[in-house]
């Protein structure tokens, strides 16, 4: 805009007042007594987008197309942008923002009805959304709900997968406002049976069920080895019980501390005592001996027999405190998970052996933000093929 500040900024100011009340280029510029082409290459510097833009209602927290043409001005005069934010009462990031986003990308120079134009399409209301644009992110999002990942894992795991490309990273709201909000979804909307609730529409948390009763000669967590709340080191485990339909079947669940791995306690015919001692005592002689350290587990009825157990194991067992499920907190949200697949008022006892085999097997490779959305697989392998070190006890002698 050098050819105009020759000219004079108070003259172009007033083409555009001129201009704003509705002449035409050539009837400011025969109005102020300049040439047709002067006119035209403000009109051409500034953009040359239409006039209906000078009219554009919009908040006083957004810069005026008049601002933005005297920003082009003051620049071209040669002005500082503190200085031009000084002389519109705004901030100095505010102009340095303004500069750098909406310039002309093919030209590199700041052209005011362009720029006013861009902010304007940029401000519009709602935005498309990432998941309706973009086909290759859809289809993946949708494969790993159908996965039964949630919407925080998928991101989280995207993270992983395509660390150097951002096209395909998304947020965990994003896909939950696909599934729930979008005209019914940009996701498919079968979708939202694979997130875990199986909700078609979004509910507060409930408060999780109060279920406790004694047991007697029970060891309480406050007793537990202080190893056991670092999980640096594996072969803690948590424990509970799944309940189905009126609380007559039920699946049994161990989770590693550490890792997150579960493993699933078969129980086809009642959840006495009796049965899942026996499962229980199963379930950790399979284990690795180096896996096999404590379990910590609520006080339910069914762990009456925790003293056959421990003896049968040589493991030690914990109990949490009444009313304090997030003492236990890997192996809740493993439960959450676990309605996934075995959803409340069920019957639990139709599932197989093999049933809960495979469930676990998906649960273990499933990517959990807890681990740097690794999976639990992953890290119990880490962690037996590379056990972290115990340090030495000093000897007092």
């Amino acid at each position: 805009m050098a050819r105009g500040v020759w000219v004079g900024l108070e003259v172009q100011r007033e083409f555009w007042r001129l201009r704003r009340g509705g002449l035409t280029a050539s009837a400011a510029a025969a109005h102020l007594g300049v040439s047709q082409s002067l006119a035209s290459l403000w009109v051409v510097q500034a953009g040359g987008m239409p006039l209906r833009d000078l009219d554009r209602e919009q908040s006083t927290r957004f810069l005026s197309l008049q601002e933005r043409i005297e920003i082009g001005m003051l620049r071209a005069e040669g002005l500082s942008m503190r200085s031009i934010a000084l002389k519109l009462g705004r901030s100095p990031s505010t102009i340095s923002r303004e500069l750098s986003r909406n310039r002309s990308n093919r030209q590199g120079v700041y052209q005011p009805w362009r720029a006013h134009h861009v902010a304007h399409k940029r401000s519009l209301r709602p935005k498309p959304r990432k998941l309706t644009t973009d086909g290759l992110l859809r289809t993946v999002v949708q494969a790993l709900l159908r996965d039964k990942m949630s919407p925080e894992q998928i991101s989280g795991r995207l993270k992983v997968l395509f660390s150097d490309d951002e096209r395909m990273q998304v947020s965990p709201e994003t896909i939950y406002q696909a599934i729930y909000v979008q005209g019914r979804g940009s996701l498919r909307r079968d979708l939202d049976v694979s997130l875990r609730t199986g909700r078609a529409i979004r509910r507060p948390k409930r408060r999780a069920d109060e279920r406790r009763h004694g047991i007697k000669d029970k060891v309480l967590i406050s007793e537990r080895p202080a190893e056991v709340d670092d999980r640096a080191i594996p072969g803690h485990w948590e424990g509970d019980l799944i309940l189905g339909a009126v609380g007559k079947s039920a699946i049994g669940t161990l989770v590693e501390r550490t890792t997150r791995y579960v493993i699933l306690l078969h129980l086809p015919n009642d959840h006495t005592s009796v049965s899942v001692r026996d499962e229980m005592i199963r379930a950790i002689q399979s284990m690795p001996q180096e896996l096999r350290k404590t379990v910590t587990w609520d006080q339910g009825s069914e762990m009456a027999k925790h003293a056959d157990i421990a003896l049968a194991t040589d493991i030690d067992i914990y109990f949490c405190d009444p009313h304090s499920p997030w003492q236990r907190g890997s192996n809740e949200n493993t439960n959450g998970l676990l309605r996934q697949y075995f959803p409340k008022g069920t019957d639990l006892s139709v599932h197989t052996r093999a049933d809960l085999e495979n469930v676990a097997r998906q649960l273990n490779n499933r990517p959990r933000k807890t681990l740097g959305f690794h999976t639990p697989k992953e890290k119990l392998n880490e962690l037996l093929s590379n056990p972290p070190e115990i340090p030495a006890v000093a000897s007092t002698a």
